[in-house]
């Protein structure tokens, strides 16, 4: 007789009800800077035409990363993650009431601008670096691309879905609004990790979604030693990620391809709107046309985990990733908002798609002990080019016009596409995953 055949369907694990608290606070953060990422340069448009000092307002929001990355990867490995990022949120919620005093005292400059974008990036660095903790430890290990896929999703379209329109309405009514609303939005954030994430998240707390036994029964360490041991934490963070071929792989690319980005969007919006740009977009035009990026966004959010069940994980991203640096010529050759708007359907979908992907890839291969300050190291190498390429780009655009920062922003992509396409194969991953695994302790 033919043994029976098992027709038990694999038990899917929860997500669960922290998991639930940082994303819900995941898009209430993200909608406030879906509101800034359209009000901010249109706010700049109203100050200057100048692609340089356009582009200033993108080094000023990047430059933090590239200053204060690997500290606060090391600060963050050492101390309780979730009560960082609240103090880095109450920090962007007191810039955002500034913002908004100085905009109904009618004092935005661009000097006064960007000083407010330097210290908002700044706690942007330590909220963000202690977000990337977060999940994995909120997260069973087998659903960590469904909850990178919700994450990203949800950014996508609180950021731009949501987020852009209503930045574009709340500037007719007034920059002030443009500024209050997001701080409000910041402080519901706060509410949704304060309540719904209770206890200590340190490094080694959770593994997999799980609180370790015993970890709430550990004395918190001293002042003094994190301060002297800051130093060598961040070269060891340094040490793993460069000595690491995938990873190392993955942030070479990653930072040329965010250096040559944001010499592309830094100066983007000149092309977009008004009556002498390209495209002749209204304000209200543009902030429709950036909800399209978010489109394709969510549509990758959502079908990120069948693609990897289906196409190999490097396989998908070099797809994507190649696809995604192609699509960027649309608005050079074909100078139509619903041209322009269809091809960035497709540029959302293949950029979430591959953050799933090299996202799932570093939380994966990183022990749970270094991923702040490997995190901290791979965003300041990742974005720390990004005040270069957003300088970049002004500097090409007032010397040789807005299309030479286009075009060249895509041939860059398109090297080191190429690059990773031939450095991560599936054969590398399969042995850094196998090291990962008898690597004999996560602890620091």
């Amino acid at each position: 007789m033919a043994a029976p055949i098992d027709t038990e369907p694999t038990a899917v694990e929860p997500l669960g009800r922290r998991f639930v608290a940082l994303f819900a606070s995941t898009a209430s953060s993200n909608l406030a800077d879906g509101i800034l990422l359209v009000a901010v340069p249109l706010i700049g448009l109203g100050l200057t035409t100048s692609p340089l000092q356009i582009s200033l307002l993108s080094a000023a929001t990047w430059l933090p990363w590239l200053l204060l990355g690997l500290y606060a990867g090391a600060v963050i490995d050492r101390g309780d993650r979730r009560r960082i990022m609240l103090a880095a949120m109450a920090l962007r919620m007191a810039v955002l009431a500034l913002a908004t005093t100085a905009a109904l005292a009618d004092g935005l400059s661009l000097p006064v601008m960007l000083g407010l974008l330097l210290v908002f990036g700044a706690a942007e660095v330590f909220a963000d670096t202690s977000a990337g903790t977060l999940n994995p430890a909120v997260t069973p290990r087998s659903r960590l691309a469904a909850g990178n896929g919700r994450l990203l999703g949800v950014q996508q379209v609180a950021n731009q879905f949501v987020g852009a329109p209503l930045g574009g309405f709340l500037l007719t009514v007034g920059p002030a609004w443009a500024f209050g609303g997001p701080g409000l939005l910041c402080g519901i954030a706060i509410a949704f990790i304060g309540l719904g994430m209770r206890g200590r998240y340190r490094a080694g707390d959770h593994v997999a979604g799980a609180r370790v036994a015993g970890s709430e029964g550990d004395e918190p360490r001293a002042t003094a030693e994190l301060t002297e041991s800051l130093p060598s934490r961040i070269r060891e963070g340094l040490r793993f990620i460069l000595g690491h071929k995938v990873l190392r792989t993955l942030v070479i690319t990653s930072s040329a391809m965010n250096l040559a980005n944001t010499a592309y969007f830094a100066v983007f919006v000149l092309w977009l709107v008004g009556p002498t740009s390209a495209v002749g977009l209204t304000e209200q035009m543009y902030a429709i046309l950036i909800t399209t990026v978010a489109i394709g966004a969510v549509l990758g959010s959502v079908l990120a985990e069948h693609l990897l069940a289906r196409i190999s994980e490097t396989r998908l991203l070099g797809i994507v990733w190649m696809t995604n640096s192609l699509l960027l010529v649309v608005p050079v050759l074909v100078p139509n908002g619903w041209v322009i708007g269809a091809a960035f359907v497709l540029v959302g979908f293949t950029n979430t798609v591959g953050n799933v992907i090299s996202r799932s890839l570093r939380q994966r291969l990183i022990p749970d002990a270094l991923l702040g300050r490997v995190g901290g190291a791979s965003a300041t190498l990742g974005y720390g080019t990004m005040p270069v390429g957003a300088l970049l780009g002004g500097i090409v655009g007032e010397t040789f016009g807005l299309p030479a920062v286009f075009l060249g922003a895509v041939a860059v992509c398109l090297v080191f596409v190429v690059y990773a396409i031939l450095r991560v194969t599936p054969e590398v991953v399969a042995r850094a995953d196998a090291e990962r695994e008898v690597r004999p302790s996560d602890q620091s």
